[in-house]
């Protein structure tokens, strides 16, 4: 098959699947369990939920990674399971969606226990270390292209892309999460999408996008904003399907 960058940039629409976390909560993953260990200790369940996207009309399927770096993964003890999980991760997704599709490996941040100035003091060579080593697995494990995604910090973006970049030929996709406030839609740190959409391309992002904390009708006006700056990258919107509510003890 053709790469997803040549696909998306001569015009092409390719659907992604959806949510991950959501459907293994579904399934059993109990509040303070890893969802990433579950690509090992229920390799059948995370299947089960990419087959069905893949059945659903999905064209890419992100592997269950996204808080696979030893950072965040060091709150669970399994900081030293990195590689482990990542081919595991991407062992999965392959059997989900064989040679129909494409595998887009999910690179999450690292989170608020290790942000950058002027929020915070983390090392930002101990974040891009964490970064290389997750990539370099899911890497390894032969997946498509490696997304970067639900940034808030442009800085953690930037050392992610450039691990990846760095360590592997593949195409490299990050997005940021905005929410909508008084100077219009911003991430946590204050990151508009038009700031995003013109920076994201420079520091080596191939697609750019949006995703999480907001339905579709917002990524609409989101989407429009990083179109309005950038006209020849392509775009992902990864939306959430509206927002959670809870009812009873079940989100």
């Amino acid at each position: 098959m053709e790469s997803i960058l040549k696909r998306v940039k001569s015009g092409e629409i390719l659907v992604s699947d959806g949510a991950m976390g959501t459907m293994l909560q579904a399934h059993g993953l109990k509040p303070g369990q890893c969802p990433e260990e579950w690509c090992v200790s229920h390799p059948d369940v995370v299947l089960s939920i990419s087959k069905a996207y893949v059945e659903a009309g999905a064209q890419i399927i992100q592997t269950n990674s996204f808080g696979g770096t030893r950072l965040k993964l060091k709150g669970y003890g399994f900081e030293n399971r990195v590689r482990e999980f990542a081919l595991a991760a991407a062992r999965i997704a392959r059997e989900a969606i064989g040679d129909k599709g494409y595998i887009a490996a999910s690179v999450g941040p690292t989170g608020y226990g290790h942000l950058l100035e002027p929020y915070g003091d983390a090392d930002p060579q101990e974040l891009k270390d964490a970064f290389r080593e997750q990539i370099t697995a899911l890497a390894e494990g032969g997946v498509d292209a490696i997304c970067i995604e639900t940034m808030m910090s442009l800085d953690e973006a930037a050392l992610a892309i450039q691990a990846a970049k760095e360590e592997t030929n593949l195409t490299v996709i990050a997005t940021m999460t905005f929410e909508k406030g008084a100077r219009g839609y911003r991430t946590m740190m204050g990151i508009s999408p038009t700031q995003a959409a013109q920076q994201l391309p420079e520091m080596g992002a191939d697609i750019i996008g949006a995703n999480c904390g907001n339905g579709i009708a917002e990524m609409v006006d989101i989407a429009a904003e990083m179109r309005s700056v950038v006209q020849d990258v392509p775009i992902l919107v990864h939306a959430n399907a509206g927002l959670p509510t809870l009812e009873g003890d079940v989100t």
